[in-house]
């Protein structure tokens, strides 16, 4: 398929995103409750040497950034990753990718609503939590219905509120660490409760299943590049801007946090609360700790909105490639694909079940939305090593952004990947859901895929030939 015909394929779109919302959008999807709630988890695993947990998932999420901006910048569509799967890779990979990516973020979603009701309960102990996951999700899917102006602008603003948030944590933090105008905390919390790397490297092996969840969400700035102004200049610069920002961002934030708070208060298993509010608790800064816990729901509602617009794309690319029902390729008035929105949205609804039903349904949710997610990551790395070579083959022209270090990294980066979900596999507390649910998952697409659509996608070229 060429370039032309991909680019045709899902035209429709409105391209009303500028790159300061590009960069926004990527870091909403992002900053989520894999920093703010997930990091618990991280932190109960590894202790403070959690933090180089996060230095081998933001080497991952860097590898993953650079190739797939490459691919977008020469094919900026709105199914992304699931059309250069299709076209370097195989057929069944771009319908297995878009379909697992689908699935993983409406999972996704339901685990971020699942969160802003434990938020909620901070000031509502006495309403249940799955109230507050379908109330809140009614209004994003409404705010998602919206024209593709409007929900930029909704997220510029959503996730503004938790960068600058972040920013004056840090700030507050270095000076409590410090003592600047406060008594210094110091690092001593670094090396208390049995060292820097208290339950040895596997703990912090484990860590790492956490912390590459709190950057997925980074390939959403290639998804935008269906509807971006300027996708060429755009989405490159977009990518590296939120890519280290994230990093920065992350590694400050929870630096700053285990040195305030011990780990053994910060790290939990079961989340009932979010570390970086008890950081504030900690200090006896009441106030304060209400206004965080106000920020880090806020970063779950963006995230949850950023979430639900991947996944209203992603099956409007699958129904404009022929591999979903035609009703949602279908566009609204003011460009959005409505009846694709509505089908993404089961999420919320299953989340709030679950909720009702299991106090552990975040970790649940957050486990099969990995798996999903992981996987996506892999065959980006085989989609573009594919896709440099037969770039270069075509004489397709120099793009203004070019992975380094071509393919060390990227196999680099599939090792690791392949790495982190066989130990999800083998994991018997709960990440072992995401086995259970994912390999049944990719079975059924597979069978779906090759009883029904290859072939009357077989069938369609075959007419095309003959009429021709």
């Amino acid at each position: 398929m060429k370039h032309d015909e991909l680019m045709e394929r899902e035209a429709g779109l409105h391209r009303g995103l500028t790159q300061r919302q590009l960069t926004m959008i990527g870091l909403g999807g992002a900053i989520g409750t894999g920093l703010f709630m997930g990091s618990a988890i991280a932190i109960s695993y590894a202790g403070p040497a959690v933090i180089l947990s996060y230095v081998i998932a933001a080497f991952i999420a860097v590898i993953m950034m650079f190739s797939l901006s490459e691919m977008a910048v020469a094919h900026p569509t709105a199914g992304s990753f699931g059309v250069y799967a299709e076209k370097y890779v195989s057929g069944w990979a771009g319908f297995t990718s878009r379909w697992t990516y689908w699935a993983a973020q409406v999972v996704a979603v339901g685990g971020e609503s699942v969160a802003v009701g434990i938020y909620m309960t901070y000031w509502f102990p006495g309403i249940p939590v799955w109230v507050w996951t379908l109330a809140f999700g009614a209004v994003l899917i409404y705010v998602n219905s919206r024209s593709i102006e409007n929900f930029g602008t909704f997220e510029y603003w959503f996730a503004l509120i938790k960068v600058v948030a972040i920013v004056a944590f840090i700030i507050f933090g270095i000076a409590a660490v410090m003592g600047v105008g406060t008594p210094a905390v110091g690092f001593e919390n670094y090396t208390k409760h049995g060292g820097f790397m208290p339950n040895g490297f596997g703990g912090m092996w484990m860590a790492v299943l956490m912390a590459i969840f709190s950057f997925v969400g980074v390939e959403v700035i290639a998804v935008t590049a269906g509807e971006a102004q300027e996708p060429r200049k755009a989405v490159p610069r977009a990518m590296k801007t939120m890519v280290f920002r994230l990093v920065a961002f992350y590694f400050l934030a929870m630096g700053i946090m285990l040195a305030v708070v011990p780990w053994i208060n910060a790290g939990a298993k079961e989340v009932t609360q979010s570390p970086f509010v008890q950081v504030f608790d900690h200090v006896g800064i009441v106030y304060a700790a209400g206004i965080m816990n106000f920020v880090v729901m806020t970063a779950a509602l963006s995230s949850m909105n950023t979430n639900l617009y991947l996944t209203s794309r992603m099956i409007f690319s699958l129904s404009r490639g022929n591999y979903a029902p035609q009703a949602l390729g279908k566009l609204s008035k003011k460009g959005t694909p409505v009846n694709a929105l509505l089908l993404s949205s089961l999420g919320v609804v299953i989340a709030g079940l679950i909720a009702k039903l299991s106090p552990l349904a975040y970790n649940y949710l957050f486990g099969i939305a990995l798996f999903g997610a992981l996987y996506v990551w892999v065959l980006i790395l085989i989609s573009h090593m594919r896709f440099r070579s037969i770039w270069k083959a075509s004489g397709g022209e120099e793009l203004p952004v070019r992975a380094p270090l071509f393919p060390y990294l990227q196999i680099i980066g599939i090792g690791l990947l392949a790495a982190i979900l066989i130990t999800m596999g083998l994991d018997q507390d709960f990440w072992n859901i995401s086995w259970k649910v994912g390999v049944p998952w990719l079975i059924f697409l597979t069978v779906i895929y090759y009883a029904v659509y290859k072939r009357k996608l077989v069938a369609a070229k075959a007419e095309i030939e003959t009429n021709v």
